[in-house]
């Protein structure tokens, strides 16, 4: 019986962590079977208005099926690596955990440790591949399956999955496309890594890209950006940390829109609001570097989030304004 710890934070975890639950009766993905004998999250945080402590997603999934849950912090401390050697894991899987495990770590288990990440690597190593595809306009992503070393995601990787990236996609519909195509090629490889039928490929690292952990001004939106730049970077920063710009003193987010490729005057300042019609709806026009902005849903600050038709019915007095 094939002994598993399972790592893993926020929902990005939660598939595949689901996909090994169920393929724990014997033979359902390995003939002699596995047990998880543990699911690490990272500590719980105070979360809200209320500062009330949320569980993450994979500890109330793992609470939910009876799997006990660690919350040790880090495993830099030597009481928490031993404590995990101690559980004479044969397998480690890694998704979303958060955390570098240390090599001293990753050596534990005989037949390493698997990680799910949310890119095709070498390229997008890092923790935020998913936004960073839909910013450069990648026509796909997909999710590799390899084997964690001491670097950041640069170990050997054993299956590539690629999956084509929508026109409308934002990062969290992705995400949550990315997710299940994880549980799928987890369960798909780990028969075969465990029955010694997979060669692991190393990295390139001379086609390794990196990206770099997002932050709330990462979303302020720079008008003198081209107008199609502005909308990869608007549905990449969905659900977080949110695109924005300032009106008035307030903070104005822009939920959705597209690019509209139109020669506008020299004397237009970026950030100038217009009005268009579009289908038989208006539409916010926000003069760019390069080309229209034309913004289908916004929210005000303190207010909800409304269609461009509905704010321009409060606000019209918006048109002909500059964005800060």
């Amino acid at each position: 019986m094939l002994r598993i710890v399972y790592m893993g934070t926020p929902y990005f975890a939660v598939p595949a962590l689901e996909a090994l639950i169920k393929g724990s009766e014997p033979g359902a993905v390995l003939p002699e079977g596995y047990e998880i004998v543990t699911v690490i999250t990272r500590p719980d945080k105070p979360a809200g208005r209320g500062r009330g402590v949320i569980f993450s997603p994979v500890k109330q999934l793992a609470i939910d099926q009876g799997i006990p849950v660690w919350q040790p912090g880090s495993f830099k401390k030597a009481e928490n690596s031993e404590a995990l050697a101690a559980y004479q894991a044969d397998l480690y899987v890694v998704a979303a955990f958060g955390q570098i495990l240390p090599q001293k770590v990753l050596d534990q288990p005989r037949y390493g440790t698997l990680n799910i990440h949310a890119s095709l690597l070498p390229k997008y190593r890092g923790p935020d591949p998913i936004a960073e595809s839909i910013v450069q306009g990648d026509p796909e992503s997909g999710v590799s399956i390899m084997l964690l070393d001491a670097g950041i995601d640069t170990g050997p990787v054993l299956a590539r999955y690629p999956l084509p990236i929508s026109a409308d996609e934002t990062t969290g519909s992705l995400t949550a496309k990315l997710a299940d195509l994880g549980a799928q090629a987890l369960v798909e490889t780990l028969p075969r890594w465990i029955a010694g039928t997979m060669k692991p490929e190393p990295q390139d690292p001379e086609r390794a890209t990196h990206t770099r952990m997002l932050a709330k001004e990462d979303g302020l939106i720079d008008w003198s950006r081209p107008a199609a730049v502005l909308a990869r970077k608007i549905r990449a920063y969905q659900p977080w940390p949110g695109a924005y710009t300032h009106w008035r003193g307030k903070l104005l987010k822009i939920i959705t829109a597209h690019p509209q490729s139109v020669e506008l005057q020299s004397a237009i300042e970026p950030g100038t609001v217009m009005i268009r019609e579009e289908a038989g709806h208006k539409l916010l026009a926000v003069a760019t570097g390069s080309g229209l902005l034309l913004v289908q849903q916004l929210q005000l600050e303190g207010k909800k989030a409304l269609s461009a038709d509905d704010f321009l019915r409060g606000y019209a007095q918006i048109s002909g304004e500059i964005l800060q």
